[in-house]
């Protein structure tokens, strides 16, 4: 299952990292509590959307950039989850051509017959 809140704390972190900024320093700008911002960033509590402005300020970050890295995020994981998901696909025989130019000792048109690499009889009709 994929929960936007840790996608949206993933990507909140990487904006934060990317500056080389503390939670302390962007907790104090964006006063929130450091151990309610280190939350919101593990994916354990919901962020108001007042709260994802307030920390977008203090990243000086525009809220629609952060969304957009969201739903990036968000398209990956359900392509991941979809691919797991899925059953592969069914293996098919290999196939192998034999020509036939006659059938019991009478020509014949040419005939190519693709059969699995197993043994298969053919009889002539």
């Amino acid at each position: 299952m994929i929960l936007l809140r840790r996608l949206l704390g993933d990507v909140l972190r990487r904006q934060r990292q990317r500056q080389g900024r503390t939670l302390r320093e962007v907790s104090s700008s964006a006063r929130v509590s450091l151990g309610y911002l280190s939350e919101v960033e593990r994916g354990q509590k919901e962020a108001s959307s007042e709260l994802l402005s307030a920390i977008c300020d203090a990243l000086d970050v525009r809220m629609s950039e952060l969304m957009r890295e969201v739903s990036d995020e968000l398209s990956l994981a359900e392509l991941a989850e979809s691919a797991a998901a899925s059953e592969p696909a069914p293996v098919r025989p290999m196939l192998n051509s034999v020509s036939v130019a006659s059938v019991a000792g009478v020509p014949t048109e040419r005939v190519t017959i693709k059969a699995p690499a197993e043994t298969v009889d053919v009889v002539a009709a």
